[in-house]
């Protein structure tokens, strides 16, 4: 690791006299489009413009704009997403926007977001919530090496989401693994939305800290587009470690009014304001374009599927459902090629470990670090991939923003959380998820499903891997009885029932450990007399509304077990299910503070065992 880090000074040649000819028209295309909307972050997006001109249009960012999808494309993702107006600005000086739509930004039914979002078709990933690019860029840049392409990824930074843990995260990952395609550049404008950062101006120390988290990094004026050209060329020299540019702009730059100057962080200029800003800037031509170079020709290599035998399991022999997720992986990997598989260092607990010793290539050991791990599968997905993300249910929870942005992206994605509910037992609060269904049921095009053996778990892993948007797969910790056959048929919004009869007086409604428990309440129920229904609401969203509303009808009462806290789980999904027959809804779920100690006292404390069930369902309403 070197000592020291690489500074430039150098000439202006007649290539970068192009580049800064360029910078004053993408100023000039910033500077218009956010007065013409009212708002935006043009002094965010102004000190950072040399940067990313001289990254697109000097020959080092290399890409099919006609296909940007095309597998061996550069990648630029923007993590300080509120320089979207610098982006926009960059393509409109490619010739992909014209002035007309550039002033659209910000307008409803805009491609041209407040923040960038895929529908604007260069945008590589929605960003705005600070301190998520740099985990996707080093996920697009793991699946360049392991498709042997070619391409490299750059990640734009602001200095005040170097704050957040999730950039450190990546850095450290990116580091381990010797990734020497990507390239971050931290725009040290010195200037947050309120106050300066914490490092202000002190560009050395901010490549002190790469360097000692393994990067290779270089110091540059980041409005001299000379310097900055130097450092790309040497940063794609950088072999076995990721490549930071440090940049010292200055926020506002061009518009000297506003020029490192506090207050004017997420302001647009008025229309005086910027007729100043472009008269400081100067004329410019409007026929200017930017060329990028084109990628390296580069075959995206093959992946065969094979043909894989069915799942089977004992009925004699109970098995988690934690474990039926680590068979399926191993046993669907040659029938899913593209599936790759990310654990947060707890790969014995969730099983990832049986395909980890199979697919060594295709496996992502992301340490116990999940937001940096989501973002990996956001980048991973992005490029193709299926990833499938574990870790006990709980720890996912400190990955919801990453979670929540990534219902944005567009991307599929398959979470895995084990050691759900009070049902882990001795471990204690702190382990078990709880809030997790309430988590994945409120994001847009979502399932959330819960197998109640490791049969159905198989079952609906293959498919999960066949789905679309993000799918949240719930387990157990504790061994169950294998309930489902191998000709048994699952859908993702289905259900199961169980038992039923024409004198059903009640329906209990489950999911994962619960339906064990209503099983076993019904047959002590039938001894007495009293037959009820037993439904498997594996799927939890989508929900079959038909199944429950028949339900509903027929037995007239429904009781919904769940080892999850009432809020967000699956009884108000089963009351929005139902609509107005919601009334004939009861619920019992995780109401007390949870403790340690064995599965069937914990299930007894918060009243969602077998006897509670009785002593719910025989009990007037």
């Amino acid at each position: 690791m070197p000592r020291e880090t690489t500074r430039y000074k150098t000439k202006k040649t007649k290539k970068t006299e192009v580049l800064s000819e360029l910078a004053k028209l993408v100023r000039y295309y910033i500077i218009q489009s956010t007065t013409k909307a009212g708002s935006g972050h043009p002094t965010s997006s102004l000190s950072a413009v040399e940067l990313m001109v001289a990254l697109m249009f000097s020959g080092m960012f290399r890409a099919d704009l006609a296909k940007p999808d095309y597998h061996n494309n550069d990648r630029l993702i923007f993590s300080k997403g509120h320089a979207s107006p610098l982006l926009y600005s960059l393509y409109a000086v490619a010739g992909k926007v014209s002035e007309k739509e550039l002033y659209s930004l910000r307008k409803f039914g805009s491609r041209l977001e407040g923040h960038p979002m895929p529908v604007f078709r260069y945008t590589e990933a929605p960003t705005g919530s600070l301190g998520q690019g740099l985990s996707i860029g080093l996920g697009e840049a793991i699946s360049a090496k392991m498709d042997a392409l070619t391409f490299r990824t750059y990640v734009l930074l602001g200095d005040s989401e170097m704050a957040e843990g999730s950039v450190w995260e990546a850095m450290q990952l990116a580091a381990y693994y010797k990734i020497d395609n990507l390239v971050a550049i931290i725009d040290v404008n010195r200037l947050g939305q309120t106050n300066p950062t914490m490092l202000e101006y002190d560009v050395r120390e901010y490549a002190t800290r790469a360097r000692s988290f393994g990067w290779k990094t270089f110091v540059v004026d980041g409005h001299k587009p000379e310097q900055i050209l130097k450092a790309y060329e040497a940063a794609r020299q950088t072999k076995g470690q990721p490549a930071m540019i440090v940049a010292k702009t200055v926020k506002g730059k061009g518009a000297e009014f506003s020029e490192n100057k506090n207050g004017w962080h997420g302001k647009a200029f008025t229309a005086e304001q910027a007729r100043e800003a472009l008269a400081s800037i100067g004329p410019v031509d409007r026929r200017l374009r930017g060329t990028v170079a084109p990628p390296a020709d580069r075959q995206l290599k093959e992946t065969k599927s094979a043909v894989v035998k069915p799942p089977q399991y004992a009925k004699s022999v109970p098995q988690a459902t934690r474990k039926g997720f680590g068979n399926a992986l191993a046993r669907l990997g040659p029938a899913y090629p593209r599936m790759t598989v990310l654990d947060a260092e707890v790969q014995n607990s969730t099983y990832t470990n049986q395909f980890a010793e199979v697919f060594s290539q295709r496996f992502i050991q992301a340490y116990i670090a999940e937001q940096n791990m989501v973002g990996l599968g956001v980048g991973l997905s992005l490029r193709g991939k299926i990833p499938v993300i574990a870790s006990f249910g709980a720890f996912l929870s400190r990955a919801h923003d990453q979670i929540r942005m990534a219902q944005y992206a567009d991307t599929h994605l398959i979470f895995v959380g084990t050691h759900a509910g009070v049902h882990i037992g001795e471990d204690g609060a702190s382990q078990m998820a709880l809030e997790d269904i309430a988590m994945f049921r409120s994001l847009h095009n979502s399932s959330v499903l819960c197998p109640a053996d490791a049969m159905s778990m198989e079952k609906l892993f293959e498919l999960a891997l066949t789905s679309r948007g993000l799918v949240y797969m719930r387990a157990t910790r504790g061994e169950t009885p294998i309930l489902y056959g191998p000709k048994d048929e699952f859908r993702i919004g289905g259900s199961y029932v169980l038992r039923s009869s024409d004198h059903d007086f009640a329906t209990i409604v489950g999911a994962g450990v619960t339906v064990h428990e209503a099983l076993r309440a019904a047959e002590g129920l039938a001894k007495r007399g009293k037959m009820i229904r037993v439904i498997d609401l594996y799927s939890i969203k989508p929900i079959d509304s038909v199944t429950l509303r028949k339900a509903a009808k027929e037995t007239g009462r429904i009781v919904v077990v769940e080892d999850h806290r009432p809020e967000g789980g699956i009884a108000e999904a089963v009351r929005t299910a139902l609509g107005r027959e919601a009334g004939v809804v009861t619920s019992l779920s995780v109401n007390k503070l949870p403790r340690s100690g064995k599965p069937e006292q914990l299930l007894k404390h918060q009243g969602i065992d077998a006897a509670s069930i009785i002593s719910a369902i025989t009990n007037k309403r």
